[in-house]
């Protein structure tokens, strides 16, 4: 058997700041995990989605400290239109979360823009050029 990828964890700081970003995005969270240490919920494709605090990490990896430099995982979400992208990145920036790059075409056929969620990750918005 060949290990499926089944779960993406996010490590967070605050996390109602967190999952109202990922619910600004569209995510169906319920207000009531707002207070929880851990958050999990299944995507459309099956695929979990989870939140830990910094506390629960260190609970069981008490060396656990957060990465410095840079960002380390990018999570890129497929919009439908190239109006969805610049919407999107608008609302989200407007909001008052850190836009990284404005929507533009990529030279690689796509509309791409990218901000940070509230821990830092780099958060993908695109969609295919016509």
């Amino acid at each position: 058997m060949v290990p499926k990828l089944d779960l993406i964890g996010l490590v967070v700081r605050d996390m109602k700041a967190s999952l109202d970003f990922y619910r600004a995005l569209g995510l169906d969270i319920p207000a009531a995990q707002d207070t929880e240490g851990h958050v999990e919920v299944v995507l459309s494709n099956g695929l979990r989605f989870a939140w830990d605090t910094v506390e629960v990490i260190q609970s069981f990896d008490a060396e656990w400290t957060p990465p410095a430099g840079g960002h380390r995982i990018s999570l890129d979400f497929l919009c439908e239109s190239v109006a969805e992208v610049n919407t999107t990145y608008d609302r989200l920036v407007a909001s008052g979360y850190h836009g990284q790059k404005a929507p533009f075409d990529a030279p690689w056929g796509q509309r791409y823009a990218t901000l940070h969620d509230p821990d830092g990750n780099t958060i993908a918005l695109f969609c295919n050029l016509p």
